[in-house]
């Protein structure tokens, strides 16, 4: 399954790589939304980890762009801060708070594939 991570922290990109590798996923990376919409259209993600707050274009307008061509695509909001209440990441499949703990994000992932 193939795993696209966006975030615009390098080291984040690094430790979400490295851990969701270890779980055997194929991972891609990307530091922007202008990215991500790229390496979306080129390796067609089975799902997608996304920061709300990147410079350029922010999360939601990604989440829009991949939801208006892929309308069943997995998508996780993943942030630093608490969206939950804002009603534009209703949008997404899940919401993910950013941790060192991967084990929230690592159960969502797994969860979300298990019902494409």
């Amino acid at each position: 399954m193939k795993v696209l991570i966006v975030d615009d922290d390098p080291h984040l990109r690094k430790l979400y790589k490295e851990e969701l590798e270890d779980e055997h996923y194929d991972v891609h990376i990307a530091s922007s939304g202008k990215e991500a919409l790229e390496i979306f259209a080129k390796e067609l993600p089975d799902i997608v980890t996304l920061d709300i707050l990147m410079p350029g274009m922010d999360g939601i307008e990604v989440l829009r762009r991949m939801k208006e061509q892929k309308p069943n695509l997995p998508v996780i909001m993943s942030t630093a801060y608490d969206y939950r209440d804002d009603f534009s990441v209703w949008a997404s499949d899940a919401y993910v708070v950013k941790s060192a703990d991967m084990t929230e994000l690592k159960n969502t992932i797994k969860n979300l594939l298990s019902k494409k």
